[in-house]
């Protein structure tokens, strides 16, 4: 039987999520084919083995005394488990890692897992990078030809040597209200709307607490969509189409884990909405050089004009989560998705 490691947690301000995430998939894994070994990441960086599900349900988890870490020895292939100064090595088959956010998401996991030459689940090193920071997302999609919002760059040296300057450039291209995003942080932390200079200013020392680099967006009217993606280069297939309907001003973090938010998988879209935009997901896939899964997000006009906004290389697997869902409409249940991403790992190697 293959060893699967689950792991979760993390360093990133989405730790509470990937918690639920990964207890939601551990709960799916075929435990016919897998035995499960579970590792999950406390908030201050600490990796601990965790005893079972249950545990990581009630939070218990965190009591561990075992510590289990990634060997990055590409000879061994292995975990090594700690358990009162004594080291055992565990070799593993593959990786599952359910991490949302920075130090998980982002490419930082993945490269250790490239050292230590074990398969793993979703997107390799480049595609998370790339995928995690907004501003080198919108680089990639500008050359696809598809429509992403307006958007004007901040970096941190700009706004200390003159915010001012900056922000008047920002006034003379775009009409209030804008948004305002750090590049590279997760699940709409440090995000805000800004309608006059006061607001935009605030937004934007704001979001570089969270990131060097920021972006204003055009604001853009429509309604927030989502499709999933699944495969490999040159094998990938998309799932439908839902729609988010926050129960906030705009999807930040409270919306999605707080308020009572909805996904809708049969709201009323826009005409050609759901025929053009699993393309579009597909086409911004590949160009990051996608592998297993991402959820891509749009908004859709009225006028049935589609407008790119992210990319998650890692969505969520709560039980709101929109990927999950959209893939059990498509008739891929939870347990079959699962084990599909797991099998997708060893395709790549």
């Amino acid at each position: 039987m293959r060893r699967l490691a689950i792991i979760f947690g993390g360093q990133s301000s989405e730790h509470e999520i990937s918690v639920i995430s990964a207890t939601n998939v551990s709960k799916q894994v075929d435990t016919d084919k897998y035995e499960l070994i579970l590792i999950g990441i406390t908030k201050e960086g600490k990796w601990l083995k965790v005893d079972s599900i249950a545990s990581m349900e009630d939070g218990s988890w965190l009591n561990s005394k075992t510590g289990a870490y990634i060997l990055p020895d590409a000879t061994k292939k292995c975990i090594i488990i700690e358990t009162g100064g004594e080291y055992q090595e565990i070799p593993i088959d593959v990786v599952f890692p359910v991490l949302h956010g920075l130090y998980g998401e982002d490419g930082t996991v993945q490269g250790l897992l490239e050292l230590a030459k074990i398969p793993y689940v979703g997107c390799g090193v480049l595609a998370s990078a790339i995928g995690m920071d907004k501003l080198y997302t919108k680089l990639v999609v500008d050359k696809l030809g598809i429509r992403q919002a307006a958007y004007e760059a901040v970096l941190d040296y700009e706004a200390k040597e003159d915010l001012a300057r900056k922000i008047r450039t920002i006034e003379d291209r775009f009409e209030y209200p804008v948004f305002i995003k750090p590049s590279n942080a997760g699940s709409s932390r440090g995000v805000s709307k800004a309608s006059n200079t006061e607001e935009l200013k605030k937004g934007i020392l704001e979001a570089l607490k969270h990131d060097r680099k920021v972006l204003v967006e055009e604001t853009i009217v429509g309604h927030e969509v989502e499709c999933g993606v699944l495969g490999r280069p040159g094998d990938v297939m998309a799932s439908g189409v839902g729609e988010i309907k926050s129960a906030a001003t705009f999807y930040d973090y409270d919306a999605k884990y707080k308020l009572d938010s909805l996904t809708l998988l049969d709201s009323k879209l826009p005409d050609g909405v759901r025929e053009k935009l699993p393309e579009c997901a597909k086409k911004i896939f590949t160009a990051l050089d996608g592998f297993g899964l991402s959820r891509v997000d749009f908004f859709a006009k009225e006028d049935g004009e589609i407008v790119f906004n992210e990319i998650n290389t890692m969505p969520g697997f709560t039980a709101i989560s929109m990927y999950p869902m959209l893939f059990e409409a498509a008739g891929i249940d939870k347990k079959s998705l699962v084990d599909k991403l797991i099998e997708l790992a060893f395709e790549r190697g």
